[in-house]
């Protein structure tokens, strides 16, 4: 991998990390298209541009975040502890795939294009339906749908399914109101994602071979690419849901999921 394809890939990244249309689908094709087959390089390279627009995440959302870790160490049920549990509850889909079928999910993230096709078309419908929704605005997230909401972020570990976009939507599909969704789709994200990136670490630290043959200029490059992207995209998202524009990145989704599907038919 080159400077130049990280810095193309790290900007994918950080912008449809928030975008409703699939960093892990982009990043496929991206890579696809640049030639990459080497999977030890893709997945540490996936590794580290997720933690820089988890960063990012951090950078933007730091006043709620602030807020929250104020009235957790108040060591009593708040607001603040309460909106902490539902973090935690929506983390355990994604813990149980992570602890039990990560093998599995990286040989789904090797088998090519049509399946990122396949996937781009479950986002696009995601969206839609959530579009077209009747809305109902739950004044606050019930632990009952930060589960469910986790259980759609377990389902788009699959490349293609949009995190943000399966998340918002499910959130919406629920009832909940679409100001504090886009807020807790980002902040949920950020413990599974560094959680993959000390099993990394570890793994260094053992000894096993997960940086591949990247370089470090690369990898670098594509990190600071992804969070300045992030910085951006995530501020963008946010008055993006707020606005309720979500079907225009359904439409997105459907015909960049027909074309890659077309693609990877014809060879």
């Amino acid at each position: 991998m080159t400077w130049f394809e990280a810095l193309i890939l790290g900007l994918i990244q950080g912008l449809t990390e928030y975008l409703p249309v699939s960093s892990s689908g982009h990043l496929a094709i991206g890579q696809a298209l640049f030639g990459m087959n080497d999977g030890a390089d893709n997945l540490m390279f996936t590794v580290a541009v997720h933690v820089a627009t988890v960063l990012s995440t951090v950078v933007i959302l730091w006043s709620e975040i602030d807020w929250i870790l104020k009235g957790l160490f108040k060591f009593k049920l708040n607001d603040e502890t309460k909106y902490v549990l539902n973090i935690i509850v929506s983390m355990i889909p994604v813990g149980v795939v992570g602890l039990l079928f990560k093998d599995q999910v990286e040989e789904i993230f090797g088998s090519g294009l049509l399946v990122v096709g396949c996937c781009l078309l479950i986002t696009a419908a995601l969206l839609t339906f959530s579009y077209y929704a009747k809305p109902r605005k739950k004044e606050n997230i019930s632990m009952k749908d930060a589960f469910i909401i986790g259980l759609a972020q377990a389902v788009a570990v699959l490349p293609g399914v949009s995190r943000s976009g399966s998340t918002i939507a499910t959130g919406l599909l629920l009832g909940n109101k679409k100001e504090s969704l886009a807020q807790f789709s980002f902040l949920m994200v950020i413990p599974p994602i560094l959680g993959e990136a000390l099993l990394d670490v570890m793994k260094m630290v053992k000894g096993e071979d997960v940086m591949g043959n990247i370089e470090t200029l690369p990898l670098m490059v594509g990190f600071v690419a992804a969070f300045l992207a992030g910085c951006v995209a995530c501020k963008w998202m946010i008055n993006i849901v707020k606005r309720g524009k979500l079907i225009y990145f359904g439409i997105y989704c459907a015909i960049v999921g027909v074309v890659t599907i077309i693609c990877s038919l014809l060879g």
